[in-house]
C-alpha cells in the first residue's frame, strides 16, 4: 500500500487528505450504533448509581469500551483493504472516553460529595485528552522517548526515568480506583443484603476497601517494577513513627475498628459523653460523630470512646424514663390528682403505655403537695424536650378543668420599722443671780 514507510501521522495526515470512505464513515457509525443498542438492552433495569451504565446509559463505562472494541476490530479488518482515518482517529478518543468515565463513575459511586474527587476528575480528563492528541499526531512514541531519556539517580547505583515514574502513577491509579469499584460494588450487592447492622456493614466495607487498596498497590508497583523488598524498612519506619510520634492517633484509628467491630456504639444510638447528648450519626475510623437534638455536633476522639465513662441510652434498652414535677395544694385530693396526671400522660403521643405512666406523691412540700409523674418513650432520638413540654401541657390542662389549685411560691418580706433617732436635746442654762 501506498505510504507504508510514513509515519503514523504522516500516514494520518495522508488518509485524511484523501477524505475518509463511506465505509470508514458507515462502519463507525454502525459500531457507535452497536454499541448504544446493547447499552439500551442491558441497562434498562439499571440502578440508579450504576457505573456501568451511568445516569443516562451511555453516561456510563460499557458504552465506550464496548464502541472501543468494535471499531478497534473494525479498524483492523478493513485497514487490511481501505484507509480508515475516521476509526484511527476514534480509537484514540474513545479510548480517553473510557478512561475519563470509569474514573469519574467510580469516584462519583465513592465519593458522592468530595469537591477534592471532582478536582480530580477534571485534572484526570485534561491529562487524557492530551494523551489522545499525542497519539493522534503521533508524538506519543517521540513523549515516551524524551520521558525514557529523563532520569533520576538515588545513590550510586540506582536510576529511574520519568517514564517510569508516570507509568508507576497511571498503574497505582488505575488500580485503585478498581479497588475502590469493587469494594463500593461489594458493600452494595453483598454486604447491604446480608448484614443488617448498619455499624457492622461499615466496618466490614472499611476493611474491605482497606485491603483492595493495599493489594493492588503492591501489585501496581510490582508491574511497574518497584522492588517490594525495599518496602521493608519503609513499613518499619511507619511502625516506629506510629508507635512514637502518632500514638494518638494509631489509638483513635484503632479503637474506631474496635467501636466498629464490638458494637459497644451502633450508629443511630443515643449516647452522652462528657455532659453532651446525642445520637450516633457516624462511625469514623478517627473519630464518632454525635448529633444533638439542637442541630449542634459533636467529633469526639474514638480513644475517649474507649478508654473513658460513655452512657449509652440504647445499648440493651431504647426506652428512657422522664420525670415531671408538679404541686397541687394541700386541699387537693391526692388520688384524684395521681389519676389524672397519669391520663394526661397516656394521651399523650410518644408516651409509653407499658410500662404505664405513673404519679407518685414525693414530698409535703413548702407551698403544697409535690408529685413525681414517670413515663417512658423508646424514640430519645427523636428530642425530649418537644414529649416532656406535650405531657406538661395536657397535666396543666387536666388540673385547670378539674379546678385544683396549683400554687406558686408566695414569700412575705416583713419589714420592721425602727422608731426614729431622739433629736437632739439642747440644755439651755439659767443664770444664777446673787
Amino acid at each position: 500500500m501506498p505510504g507504508r514507510g510514513l509515519s503514523e501521522f504522516d500516514r494520518l495526515v495522508l488518509d485524511l487528505d484523501q477524505g475518509p470512505t463511506a465505509v470508514d464513515l458507515g462502519t463507525l457509525l454502525a459500531c457507535l450504533a452497536v454499541a448504544g443498542g446493547v447499552c439500551w438492552l442491558a441497562g434498562r433495569k439499571r440502578p440508579a448509581d450504576s457505573v456501568w451504565f451511568g445516569r443516562a446509559i451511555v453516561d456510563g463505562v460499557l458504552f465506550p469500551l464496548l464502541a472501543l472494541a468494535l471499531t478497534y476490530v473494525a479498524r483492523l479488518v478493513l485497514g487490511q483493504f481501505h484507509h480508515v482515518p475516521l476509526m484511527r482517529l476514534a480509537v484514540a478518543v474513545l479510548l480517553s472516553l473510557a478512561a475519563i468515565r470509569l474514573l469519574a463513575r467510580v469516584f462519583t459511586v465513592v465519593f458522592p460529595a468530595s469537591r477534592a474527587a471532582r478536582l480530580v476528575e477534571r485534572i484526570f480528563s485534561w491529562l487524557a485528552w492530551f494523551v489522545a492528541a499525542l497519539w493522534i499526531l503521533g508524538l506519543l512514541p517521540a513523549a515516551r522517548e524524551e520521558m525514557e531519556a529523563i532520569r533520576f539517580n538515588f545513590g550510586a547505583n540506582s536510576s529511574i526515568s520519568l517514564l517510569n515514574i508516570v507509568q508507576g502513577v497511571l498503574s497505582s491509579g488505575l488500580v485503585l480506583v478498581l479497588a475502590l469499584w469493587i469494594s463500593a460494588t461489594l458493600e452494595r450487592k453483598v454486604l447491604r443484603d446480608n448484614i443488617s447492622d448498619l455499624s457492622l456493614r461499615k466496618a466490614a466495607a472499611n476493611a474491605t476497601r482497606a485491603v483492595l487498596l493495599v493489594v493492588g498497590l503492591l501489585v501496581a508497583l510490582s508491574a511497574v517494577g518497584v522492588d517490594l523488598t525495599a518496602l521493608s524498612v519503609l513499613g518499619g519506619a511507619v511502625g516506629v513513627g506510629l508507635g512514637f510520634g502518632l500514638q494518638k492517633l494509631a489509638a483513635n484509628y484503632v479503637s474506631g475498628f474496635v467501636i466498629l467491630s464490638e458494637r459497644s456504639l451502633r450508629i443511630g444510638d443515643t449516647v452522652r459523653v462528657d455532659g453532651f447528648e446525642g445520637v450516633v450519626a457516624d462511625i469514623k475510623t478517627r473519630y464518632t460523630l454525635i448529633r444533638a437534638a439542637n442541630g449542634r455536633a459533636s467529633i469526639v476522639p474514638n480513644e475517649k470512646l474507649i478508654s473513658e465513662r460513655v452512657e449509652n441510652l440504647s445499648l440493651t434498652d431504647p426506652r428512657l424514663l422522664l420525670v415531671t414535677d408538679i404541686a397541687v395544694g394541700y386541699d387537693s385530693d391526692p388520688v384524684q390528682v395521681a389519676r389524672l396526671m397519669e391520663d394526661a400522660a397516656l394521651r399523650t403521643q410518644r408516651v409509653l403505655a407499658d410500662p404505664a405512666p405513673a404519679a407518685r406523691l414525693a414530698k409535703f412540700g413548702a407551698d403544697g403537695l409535690e408529685f413525681q409523674l414517670l413515663y417512658w418513650i423508646d424514640d430519645p432520638q427523636n428530642g425530649q424536650l418537644n414529649v416532656r413540654s406535650d405531657v406538661n401541657v395536657r397535666v396543666l390542662q387536666a388540673l385547670r378543668d378539674a379546678g385544683i389549685d396549683i400554687p406558686f411560691p408566695q414569700r412575705v418580706v416583713h419589714l420592721r420599722r425602727s422608731a426614729p433617732p431622739p433629736s437632739p436635746t439642747i440644755a439651755l442654762g439659767t443664770e444664777e443671780r446673787d
